[in-house]
């Protein structure tokens, strides 16, 4: 009877450390696309990009319940367009020099069925509470470097001016020439960390 009791006594202390195992992932940057999209003119979108970013995933197996920390360095943004993206390195919008990263902490989480991203954002040193919309692309094992992936895609809205992005010309009949909401459009791909 004593042996029985000790394995229960073993089971019951190491069963839950394994159910929740929590595996760390980073972000594979050759693989990833930090995109966004917003209004030009209200007829049209201009799209862009983060250059320099990273994060990190701490999660259990099926990731709900795991967070999320994400930094872009802001100086790193492009539109293709080198006078367009040093307007927006400005005070205008990001303030690069004052404020050199985005920084977002989330949890991914169950809602409705759906999976959701959500936690806070920083941009310009003003915290706001964001979500956004997952689709798991799934998991597999690189056959060449022997490293196991997952993907996802992430998308959402975020309002610039709730960030102190207030620049707001307007054009000829009082359109603004650059949009309030900014798409937020991820493809991401995380490497687990060995």
């Amino acid at each position: 009877m004593k042996p029985l009791i000790q394995v229960l006594v073993i089971a019951a202390l190491v069963l839950p450390k394994i159910a929740t195992a929590q595996t760390v992932w980073t972000i594979d940057k050759e693989h990833t696309n930090i995109g966004f999209a917003v209004s030009h003119f209200l007829i049209s979108d201009t799209v862009g990009c983060f250059k320099d970013f990273d994060a990190t995933v701490v999660a259990p197996n099926e990731f709900i319940g795991g967070t999320v920390t994400f930094t872009a360095r802001t100086a790193s943004v492009s539109t293709n367009n080198e006078q367009r993206d040093g307007h927006l390195r400005s005070k205008d919008f990001f303030d690069s020099s004052e404020f050199p990263e985005l920084k977002f902490t989330g949890t991914l989480v169950k809602e409705g069925g759906k999976d959701i991203l959500r936690g806070n954002m920083t941009i310009r040193g003003i915290t706001r509470p964001v979500s956004f919309a997952v689709t798991y692309g799934g998991r597999m094992k690189d056959s060449t470097f022997h490293i196991e992936k997952a993907g996802f895609k992430i998308s959402g809205t975020v309002n610039r001016l709730d960030f102190g992005m207030k620049w707001n010309e307007t054009f000829e009949g009082g359109g603004a020439i650059v949009g309030a909401e900014v798409k937020i459009d991820l493809n991401v791909e995380i490497n687990r960390k060995e």
